[in-house]
């Protein structure tokens, strides 16, 4: 980082003045002569520092600007960019105890114990996510920061074994994460196929759908849930949905129903015939 020390300097100045009135007209010219002072400070900073950050919702975040502490930092500042906030808001302090909040959501500037300052952002939700650009500046330098933050939303798992054109097929679904979550299967079966959909928020819902043999046995199938969410993965096993179990035993009950009238039918007109 260049630096720009404090430039100093004084300048002479004369001054030709004239009095345009008719009472001044007669004085001689009067010259003066005036020193000015001038003093200019030069504070030079490298480009902004990019970052990316993702955070679990519902956490405690805290960002931070700069490494310095307070008995070198003049000010820092917090220009704050939320996605779903049409204006730009700011949250600053400075060594001298002022301060200014214009974004009044909770969040705070906070000091560690050894005096480093640093945004605190609590319960950490999906409207918190947008850029944050902080200005940190300390003995003529300063620091610049623009951190993109983002969520991490742990999606809601299923699985079921369901009947789709007289095939049997196995579904795994990862709704309203973020990001995408990742799904596999313990059998890869016939085919598999991937859908992913984003919703206007943001959201993805991922559905994995695979087609099984004819007559494969489902007690080992199993399908993999991969998030950065969990610190591991989640495996569920599909099961038939229970409305088509339902469904299927109303139809073998139907099926049973039928054959025993109709063998009940017959049984009544075979005596009938022989007479």
């Amino acid at each position: 980082m260049s630096t720009c020390n404090s430039i100093s300097f004084r300048s002479s100045v004369k001054f030709h003045v004239m009095n345009l009135s008719s009472q001044m007209d007669r004085l001689p010219y009067t010259y003066m002569l005036i020193f000015c002072s001038f003093t200019f400070v030069c504070i030079v900073g490298r480009a902004p520092v990019v970052r990316n950050e993702a955070f679990n919702v519902g956490s405690d975040v805290n960002l931070t600007c700069s490494n310095k502490t307070w008995n070198e930092m003049m000010y820092v500042i917090w220009a704050i960019d939320m996605k779903y906030n049409s204006e730009e808001c700011k949250i600053a302090f400075d060594n001298e105890g002022r301060s200014d909040d214009s974004c009044q959501d909770g969040k705070s500037l906070r000091n560690t114990s050894s005096a480093q300052s640093y945004l605190h952002i609590p319960n950490f939700s999906d409207y918190d996510v947008g850029v944050y650009k902080c200005e940190a500046v300390y003995r003529r330098l300063n620091e610049n920061y623009e951190i993109h933050v983002a969520i991490t939303v742990p999606p809601s798992i299923s699985a079921w074994l369901e009947r789709k054109d007289n095939r049997m097929v196995a579904v795994c679904k990862a709704e309203s994460g973020i990001p995408a979550a990742n799904i596999s299967w313990s059998h890869m079966g016939n085919s598999s196929t991937v859908e992913t959909l984003l919703d206007s928020r943001g959201f993805y819902t991922v559905e994995s759908l695979l087609e099984l043999p004819e007559g494969m046995d489902t007690v080992n199938l199993s399908c993999v849930i991969r998030h950065p969410y969990w610190k591991g993965e989640k495996t569920l096993v599909p099961e038939l949905q229970k409305g088509y179990v339902s469904w299927l035993r109303v139809l073998i009950v139907v099926v049973i129903i039928a054959f025993l009238t109709g063998v009940l039918f017959f049984a009544q007109k075979k005596p009938v015939m022989f007479r």
